[in-house]
């Protein structure tokens, strides 16, 4: 089955981070039949990866959106055929295959080109009385021979690529056979010496009749070969055509596609092409899956858990087109539509990591090591080391029994991190006010976006000017209401907040003044508690 993505928000935070690991694990240890898997939508802030160090985590891989890709729908199995093998083997498995092509490949396994269910008709089915011919299709007398099932009695292996007749008349009417051809014959010798005679490169024998040692030595004389087929002649002669090989007959300029290309991009090529499929192929042109007209009516979208946000804005791209199967947050309610009822937690605690761990000890599990040190470092970072206002007892108790099963301090471990975080003196100005910053949606269709980063101390605001020029140039670029900065000192505990667009209005809803687009917040610390409502509400 394809795998679930366990996904926090964009511009990940170690919440976000830890959590989608957690509860990946914990969901694919409760459900062995399915693969949860943990990812990212962006880069591991400084802290996190601290914390994916620290605890031995595997840093999730980034998931770049969650549309549909040729890789999600494409069949793996399928035919394929040779170039050099005969059309019949292409055919066989085609009609085994309920399909309406074949890709062909050359001796290493690279697509060269499809045959089609069209491409055998036009050989087959056409508006004329002439012999067949091997001319557009030059054949081996080996690929003759494994078709009939016979026995090569004279002659080598040699290309053909004359006509095919099947001579059932009497030696002395008029024929038009000539050098090169291929004469399908019964066991009449007088006409089998008639073929020899005029020159054919290939005799074929029907019904398993053996020629005579005179006609032999004839054959070898005029350098003929000879096949005994134990087929009747009718049936010999139309088999001797399937023998052509796949290239003959071969589109060679097939649509072609990765595994990554979205199926909206090729879904219309696909429903006009006559065969109706996309080859899927790797960097060796390697077929390694088929698209076809049916995998691409109505797919199945991929599957994705949501945490730590509720934001479309926040999700990853493309979230309107998957199934989105459950979500797990401790922010408000936000713009994320669903098609049909999910289960979704909205639980006010001071990290999505809190709800995870709770989760983990109602269903009588532990996580293991690594997670749990990705778990307590993500509530340690949501909560400030429990000195949020957003923190409650039951962030308390988690982090309680965190310590215990990893037997070592808390608050120890907090310091540690946010310490080595701290420390964004060579980080550019456009990666401070990005990497963990949040957009929230207006009544009216427009938005804002706060960011936030955690120092210790006031160094960073010696570069106020230089972070007020960014955030300006952020809310231009994404044509945003509003872009606030939270500076947020976690020894002193409160923030500086720096806002581009009307800081007036956003003082006033926090009864404080703004001083050249910086407003004071002592105390303020969280920006779901204490700043996006406020900021909301006011604009």
């Amino acid at each position: 089955m394809p795998p679930i993505y366990v996904t926090g928000h964009r511009n990940p935070d170690t919440d976000s981070i830890a959590s989608a690991i957690g509860y990946a694990e914990l969901k694919s240890r409760l459900e062995p039949g399915r693969e949860y898997v943990a990812v990212r939508l962006g880069g591991c802030n400084a802290q996190t990866r601290w914390v994916l160090e620290r605890s031995g985590a595997r840093e999730p891989e980034l998931l770049p959106h969650v549309m549909l890709r040729a890789c999600d729908v494409m069949q793996t199995s399928f035919p394929v055929t040779g170039e050099d093998q005969p059309i019949r083997v292409a055919g066989l498995a085609m009609v085994g295959a309920g399909l309406e092509l074949v890709p062909i490949v050359d001796e290493r396994g690279a697509l060269t080109g499809v045959l089609t269910e069209r491409a055998l008709a036009r050989r087959y089915i056409r508006e004329t009385r002439h012999a067949s011919t091997l001319t557009d299709a030059p054949t081996q007398v080996s690929a003759v021979l494994d078709v009939l099932g016979g026995e090569l009695v004279a002659g080598e292996d040699r290309q053909l690529a004359g006509r095919v007749w099947v001579h059932s008349m009497d030696p002395g009417s008029p024929t038009g056979i000539s050098a090169g051809d291929v004469v399908v014959v019964g066991n009449r010798a007088d006409a089998q010496r008639l073929v020899l005679a005029r020159g054919a490169a290939l005799m074929v024998v029907s019904n398993g009749s053996r020629p005579s040692e005179e006609v032999l030595a004839l054959a070898r004389e005029r350098e003929s070969a000879v096949i005994v087929s134990p087929l009747d002649s009718y049936v010999s002669g139309r088999m001797i055509t399937l023998a052509a090989p796949c290239s003959a007959l071969m589109e060679k300029d097939p649509l072609t596609v990765t595994g990554e290309y979205l199926v909206a991009e090729i879904s219309e090529q696909i429903k006009e092409i006559h065969y109706g499929a996309a080859l899927v192929v790797d960097a060796q042109r390697r077929p390694m899956g088929l698209v076809t007209r049916a995998d691409v009516v109505s797919p199945p979208r991929r599957r994705v858990v949501l945490v730590d946000h509720a934001e479309q804005g926040q999700s990853v791209a493309g979230i309107e087109q998957a199934e989105i199967v459950e979500i797990l947050d401790h922010h408000h309610i936000g713009s994320i539509v669903t098609r049909v009822p999910v289960m979704a937690t909205f639980d006010p605690v001071g990290s999505t990591a809190t709800l995870v761990v709770e989760r983990f000890r109602r269903s009588g599990i532990e996580p293991s090591a690594p997670t749990a040190g990705m778990l307590l470092g993500a509530v340690l970072s949501d909560t400030v080391i429990l000195n949020s206002p957003t923190t409650t007892e039951r962030d308390h108790a988690v982090v309680a029994y965190l310590e215990r099963i990893l037997g070592l301090d808390a608050a120890e471990l907090g310091r540690e991190m946010f310490e080595a975080a701290a420390d964004v003196s060579e980080v550019s100005a456009e990666e401070i006010v990005t990497r963990d910053a949040k957009r929230y949606q207006l009544e009216g269709g427009q938005a804002i976006c706060i960011a936030q980063i955690e120092v210790v101390g006031k160094g960073l605001l010696e570069r106020r000017r230089e972070l007020l020029e960014a955030i300006a140039r952020e809310r231009e670029r994404e044509r945003l209401a509003l872009y606030a900065l939270m500076v947020t000192d976690v020894l002193s505990k409160g923030t500086e907040l720096l806002v581009a667009g009307d800081s007036g209005a956003v003082a006033r809803s926090f009864g404080a003044r703004a001083e050249d687009g910086t407003i004071e917040l002592p105390g303020v610390m969280s920006r779901k508690k204490q700043v996006a409502p406020k900021l909301l509400a006011a604009l």
